[in-house]
């Protein structure tokens, strides 16, 4: 294949811009944002899971009490029928023995129940505190996702504006270019990632590898216009002063 020397020097400028271009593709892929945020959405979602379970125990814990509280009740309410019936006078000796000594066991039990009570409480109130503590640990997990998300998408716009940029800069070069030489360009970028090089010192400037002698003399016998690639990567070689033929 032939092609103009001047139009094959248009090549590393077009090949600079391609390299751009994957930089920027690179960069979007390795965000470190992407990473902070699939960090912070797994804590987050630990941190709510904890919350649900204070929350859980919390509603466990309430319906503890309410039972507590109702049969404390029930058994104030046993004291106050054995007390009004002791009060009545209507009652025998014997039943007055007996009422004495359910209302005795009854106060026992109140007193029992009451104890059982106040350790639920105190119960409930850590957990309120551990409830308003993973609250605000939850807050901030989130927050933190709110906040990697946003970093993150700054970044995509600032990616998706420099890419607009070299796209259209890319564009405008293609005219430049002869089809067949543009068409074997790309095809050696799309498997190796680059399309040309500059040929320097005798080195390839695509993968950085020197030419051998015989390589070397055979580029340096080939006519200016004709387009010349790297035997090791496929690159189109770029020759200029600085190749050292």
């Amino acid at each position: 294949m032939k092609a103009d020397p001047a139009v094959q020097r248009r090549l590393l400028d077009l090949a600079e811009v391609d390299a751009d271009l994957a930089r920027l593709e690179h960069r979007r892929r390795t965000l470190p944002e992407i990473t902070e945020i699939a960090a912070a959405e797994q804590a987050a979602r630990a941190k709510r899971d904890a919350q649900v379970a204070v929350a859980t125990q919390l509603n466990d814990l309430d319906r503890e009490v309410k039972r507590q509280e109702k049969e404390i009740d029930q058994v104030r309410a046993r004291v106050e029928r054995d007390d009004k019936l002791l009060q009545s006078g209507t009652v025998a000796a014997k039943q007055m023995t007996d009422l004495e000594h359910e209302i005795d066991t009854l106060h026992r039990r109140q007193a029992a129940l009451e104890d059982d009570l106040l350790e639920l409480m105190e119960r409930r109130e850590a957990l309120e505190m551990d409830a308003q503590h993973s609250e605000a640990e939850l807050a901030k997990a989130e927050a933190a996702v709110t906040d990697a998300t946003s970093r993150r998408d700054q970044a995509f716009a600032d990616i998706e504006s420099q890419e607009a940029k070299a796209n259209a800069t890319r564009k405008a070069m293609l005219p430049a270019f002869p089809e067949q030489l543009l068409a074997l360009y790309n095809r050696v970028r799309e498997h190796k990632g680059t399309g040309a090089a500059l040929l320097r010192s005798r080195r390839c400037g695509a993968c950085r590898l020197e030419l051998d002698r015989v390589v070397i003399s055979q580029i340096k016998a080939a006519p200016a216009d004709e387009v010349v690639r790297c035997e090791e990567c496929g690159a189109i070689l770029i020759r200029t002063a600085e190749s050292g033929l």
